[in-house]
């Protein structure tokens, strides 16, 4: 992990990795520098109803030869060498899952089904997937409202999600919370929170309990870029760095925000080297390489679980859509900037180039895995349609603890809501 004396290091990744603005400006260039330049029609066109992998036959063959090398620090890094064949089918297959239900929230968000808003997480797979891949038997992990992604990639059922979104009484908070608010305690994953940074003292709150309770562990906060501005976040930093909590702050990048890119918004361009402000350790590296990911995260983790080090570590990502659904996303970013991350930076395309290279995957293996990924997600919009709403008498529980286990109350007076 990069430290808070390692500027070099950050400089370096600086130049590697362009802001926003810059790599629109960079997308323009290409799709109108001539001719030569111009993609075939097929790669504009690709046939989506006849998908048999993401986009890998219109993949550049130049992005192609990019990833292959730079998968090659990677591999070799002790937490992936350590992946077998079953491992790395189970990683690839986990990030299908992902979009194939994103896909089909989608249709029912259009269907008038779902409630308030729904943010989707298609394009940053491969940061979820990593790092539930890595979660250890007491570590912890908690984020924002793009919830749906790390929600599935720690084991929630596409059945409970997809009735949550509906508001359904089967769903993972009852029906309660929607597309902004999944919970799974029992899988250490603590939501899904609508409040932009809400969810960072929260993070910093569970790693503070494992600390105070002697148990080596971390929690794993993520949070999109455009939190990082946010009081709460650095009064969490502080806090963490002066306590010594074992939480790492994981920061998905997705370029954006609710709209206005980095550059405008933020000073600096690698947001995790404010962690030298608070003398924490800081990362920063690719999050549509899932061995990247992988890498560098487990690092931070060891060193928040082992050496009570609070970190923050960034990865560059990429949603496809825009930030929520009532964003017509057609103001702030080009669709040739968009086309051209589908074409040549998906991290699903990414990591099935590097299986298929590897002798991992074959046509065969990828059909099935995504016809069956499909059907799932079909399954679970089947079953949230079959699902009850609520009952009345739900109205008033899962407010208060207390108010739910009467017999076990300490506390004394009234409970707000106990008087209507």
């Amino acid at each position: 992990m990069t430290s808070n004396k390692s500027k070099n290091t950050g400089k370096a990744s600086a130049s590697k990795t362009p802001s926003p603005e810059k790599r629109t400006a960079a997308t323009k260039a290409v799709t109108s520098g001539g001719k030569k330049k111009a993609a075939s029609p097929k790669a504009q066109r690709p046939k989506e109803n006849k998908r048999v992998s993401e986009r890998s036959p219109e993949f550049s063959k130049a992005a192609r030869t990019e990833v292959l090398e730079h998968n090659k620090t990677y591999v070799k890094d002790p937490v992936n060498a350590s992946l077998s064949k079953e491992d790395k089918i189970h990683l690839y297959r986990e990030m299908i899952r992902i979009r194939r239900f994103e896909e089909r929230t989608l249709r029912v968000y259009q269907q008038g089904k779902v409630g308030g808003f729904l943010h989707l997480y298609i394009g940053q797979e491969a940061i979820a997937v990593a790092c539930a891949s890595i979660m250890e038997a007491n570590d912890h992990v908690i984020t924002a409202y793009r919830d749906h992604g790390i929600g599935l990639a720690v084991g929630m059922s596409m059945n409970e999600c997809m009735a949550e979104l509906q508001g359904k009484f089967t769903g993972c908070s009852k029906g309660k919370g929607g597309s902004m608010h999944y919970f799974a305690p029992d899988k250490r994953y603590w939501g899904g929170h609508g409040i932009v940074a809400g969810q960072t003292p929260l993070g910093l709150g569970l790693a503070f309990a494992l600390k105070y309770q002697e148990v080596k562990g971390c929690c794993v906060c993520m949070l999109g870029e455009g939190a990082v501005n946010q009081g709460v976040f650095h009064e969490s930093l502080n806090l963490a760095s002066l306590w010594r909590i074992p939480v790492v702050y994981l920061i998905e990048n997705n370029g954006y925000s609710m709209g206005t890119s980095q550059a405008r918004s933020s000073a600096g361009a690698i947001l995790a080297q404010r962690a030298e402000a608070y003398e924490m350790g800081w990362d920063h590296g690719n999050g549509n390489s899932i061995y990247e990911v992988r890498a560098k995260l487990a690092k931070a983790m060891k060193d928040a679980r082992d050496n009570q080090r609070p970190s923050i570590v960034e990865f560059m990502t990429y949603r496809y859509r825009g930030h929520s659904m009532s964003d017509p996303d057609k103001s702030y970013r080009t669709k040739e900037e968009i086309e051209n991350y589908k074409k040549n930076k998906d991290p699903i395309t990414l990591f099935e180039v590097t299986l298929r290279e590897e002798g991992i995957l074959d046509d065969e293996a990828i059909k099935s895995i995504h016809a069956d990924a499909t059907a799932e997600a079909e399954r679970s919009a089947q079953f949230a349609d079959m699902s009850p709403f609520p009952p009345p008498e739900e109205l008033m529980t899962d407010i208060y603890w207390e108010s739910d286990h009467p017999k076990q109350r300490q506390s004394k007076g009234t409970l707000f809501f106990e008087t209507l």
